[in-house]
């Protein structure tokens, strides 16, 4: 299941992408907002990241105007690594290369179309799981156990 989220710019993003995912057959939760009444990006961020945390889903999924609310909100999550990715190479190497869990996308930087795109990118790219970026992600982790006293 994915989780999604936008605040009030993101929201007719996310909803474009909510038909996307039914079409495919793919699950969701939408954490909201569920209009454009403007919306704190860590109030849609942090139970969105908390839940891909908790692994009540798999992924999540997070729209703002430019995607920097978003992405900073969630990374303050533990476990969590949250892409701003605006293009499809980037969404691609946020997976296979960090195995991102939560993607973020600016609303008002790029287009539905290039959205969707990236969204279906991210989505069937897996991580590729080699040595060298086990360790690289596991030194992030070793910064996130640091800072955020975490002993698991």
């Amino acid at each position: 299941m994915i989780a999604i989220g936008s605040d009030h710019a993101g929201f007719e993003l996310k909803e474009i992408i909510k038909e996307y995912l039914d079409q495919r057959g793919i699950e969701y939760k939408d954490f909201g907002t569920f209009d454009k009444t403007p919306t704190d990006t860590a109030d849609i961020a942090q139970p969105v990241a908390e839940a891909v945390a908790n692994n009540e889903c798999e992924r999540g999924i997070l729209i703002c105007g430019t995607g920097i609310g978003m992405s900073i909100a969630a990374n303050k999550v533990p476990k969590i690594r949250a892409a701003l990715v605006e293009n499809v190479f980037s969404a691609k190497s946020s997976r296979e290369h960090n195995n991102a869990n939560i993607i973020c996308l600016g609303a008002r930087v790029i287009g539905s179309g290039l959205a969707l795109m990236i969204i279906d990118t991210w989505l069937n790219t897996e991580f590729k799981g080699e040595d060298k970026r086990i360790r690289r992600i596991n030194k992030i982790t070793n910064i996130e156990r640091k800072y955020c006293n975490i002993t698991k």
